[in-house]
């Protein structure tokens, strides 16, 4: 949580200072889309794993384009929960998880076409997993505070309205759940 709220003051003195040399006023954004995450399962000691493959999850955002090139951005995607069954000595049991992830992000956009743009994001994100499983495995928390990461394209249909299809990466590898590696397309509307 100290890296956290360490990350939320250094990004926002270095948005704040890029904000200051603008000559643009900041224009703010919202949005909703999906977000794709593979679900897979590492646990030890347990065999013949049968899980859910990718998911479609729904992801809402905001930000703030400060000026033409810098921004920064804020987000929540909920993983939705999955199922798996699995072995343990030949004996079956079945399990379930669920998680979400949230980030905050500084952006930068560069136009390729009068309408389209590409952009890259980094930040900080904070990703939680919940284990639950009978009758061997038992119930597990993951929380990850990690490294948050996104490109992608977007499209801008009208000043106010764009589509939007990027990757994005949550911290590191889970053992369980939903993968850090989530591919997304959203629509945004700019105010």
């Amino acid at each position: 949580m100290k890296k956290f709220v360490l990350a939320l003051i250094v990004g926002a003195a270095a948005f704040g200072t890029a904000h200051a040399q603008s000559t643009q006023a900041p224009r703010g954004y919202v949005g909703i889309g999906a977000a794709f995450a593979d679900h897979k399962y590492s646990l030890g000691g347990i065999g013949n794993v049968d899980h859910d493959d990718y998911k479609a999850s729904v992801k809402v955002f905001g930000g703030v384009d400060l000026d033409p090139l810098w921004g920064v951005e804020a987000g929540y995607t909920d993983f939705r929960s999955s199922d798996f069954s699995y072995t343990i000595a030949g004996v079956p049991g079945r399990g379930s998880s669920k998680g979400y992830g949230v980030y905050l992000a500084g952006k930068g956009h560069w136009p390729i076409h009068p309408q389209a743009e590409v952009f890259g994001k980094l930040g900080i994100a904070y990703s939680h997993r919940k284990l639950d499983s009978n009758p061997f495995v038992g119930v597990d928390d993951d929380n990850d505070t990690g490294i948050y990461a996104g490109v992608g394209l977007q499209w801008n249909i009208n000043p106010q309205w764009a589509l939007i299809g990027e990757y994005e990466r949550y911290g590191k590898s889970k053992d369980f759940g939903a993968k850090p590696d989530v591919w997304t397309l959203a629509a945004r509307f700019n105010f």
